[in-house]
């Protein structure tokens, strides 16, 4: 992925919700569906990490990215944006 088409999928994301949040119990297989279950319905996903979780949100976000099959587009503090294609594309990027 382009820094580019990143910038572009970072600017998608920005007036989303989180619609995940990922606690104490940090990356449980049930996190990894519903990231997934997320990902195949909308393609772009913004996950909220809370305040009582102790692991690097940068580390979650590579572990859910892998479990997944997603790209990390940015991780902003406590908020991690994910992307994978769906397989009738609605997000075209640019080249």
């Amino acid at each position: 992925m382009t820094n580019k088409q990143r910038a572009y999928l970072s600017s998608m994301a920005n007036p989303l919700n989180a619609i995940l949040q990922i606690g104490k119990s940090s990356v449980t297989p049930e996190i990894v569906n519903s990231v997934d279950e997320a990902l195949e319905a909308r393609e772009l996903i913004k996950i909220h990490v809370l305040k009582n979780c102790f692991d690097d949100p940068m580390e979650l976000a590579n572990i859910l990215a892998e479990r997944s099959h997603s790209l990390v587009v940015r991780v902003i503090g406590k908020i991690i944006i994910l992307y994978r294609p769906a397989k009738k594309p609605k997000i075209e990027l640019p080249r």
